[in-house]
């Protein structure tokens, strides 16, 4: 029965499982919150600014998350930096710091994008009552950019929960590190592997309804 493994090892497949959500969860809000800040350099008066925002997203955009992932673990602490001093937390704040800054890029492609779109006459009339620069990009701009930006900030979301998958690779023990353990011990690639996509999908494919939902939802606001 496909699946069943899952409970011959519920501690590998359900804490591997755990730690993807955490990971998802935590880069995800870590990649908002940097995606929407390179936004919004990206779209500043102050040239210097713009440069640098665009430094970043071209630098995370081109290149692999895995090289990125390996430099965050391997790298930095040749350097002498280290996210912590425990093993394990270091490299799971690796990861993390890792998938935020990854996909932070897009974020902010993303978001940029949305704030570019907002009508001008618009942000005209905010600037003709009165607010300044900061209070339009907060009162007018990012609330419109972040209602018509759902839709690709969802399919960031859901590639990032996949994407997770290469932690593994630095030693998080995540959902396929655990497939990866169970199949060294059985020699059950098939069931390890499949039992692992099929808790994927579990993650990704409510995640794409909820998105969907909120979609269905502005559009009606709207």
């Amino acid at each position: 029965m496909p699946g069943a493994i899952a409970f011959e090892f519920p501690d590998l497949f359900f804490g591997g499982l755990w730690l993807t959500v955490q990971l998802s969860g935590l880069g995800l809000i870590g990649a908002l919150v940097l995606g929407t800040a390179v936004a919004l350099m990206r779209v500043s008066p102050i040239a210097p600014v713009r440069w640098v925002g665009a430094a970043y997203v071209e630098f995370f955009r081109n290149t692999p998350l895995v090289v990125q992932l390996f430099f965050l673990f391997l790298g930095l602490p040749l350097l002498g930096l280290r996210f912590a001093s425990d093993t394990f937390d270091n490299i799971f704040r690796a990861a993390f710091v890792g998938m935020a800054l990854y996909h932070g890029a897009y974020v902010a492609e993303v978001v940029r994008g949305g704030l570019l779109g907002v009508d001008r006459g618009l942000i005209e009339a905010a600037r003709s009552l009165g607010l300044s620069y900061a209070q339009t990009l907060r009162e007018v701009q990012l609330p419109q950019t972040f209602r018509a930006v759902i839709p690709p900030l969802g399919n960031i979301a859901i590639a990032l929960v996949k994407n997770t998958s290469l932690a593994s690779t630095i030693g998080v023990t995540d959902l396929l590190f655990a497939a990866e353990i169970v199949e060294s011990r059985t020699f059950r690639a098939g069931e390890a592997f499949l039992t692992a996509t099929l808790l994927y999908l579990a993650l990704t494919i409510p995640l794409g309804l909820v998105v969907n939902g909120l979609e269905r939802r502005l559009l009606v606001v709207r």
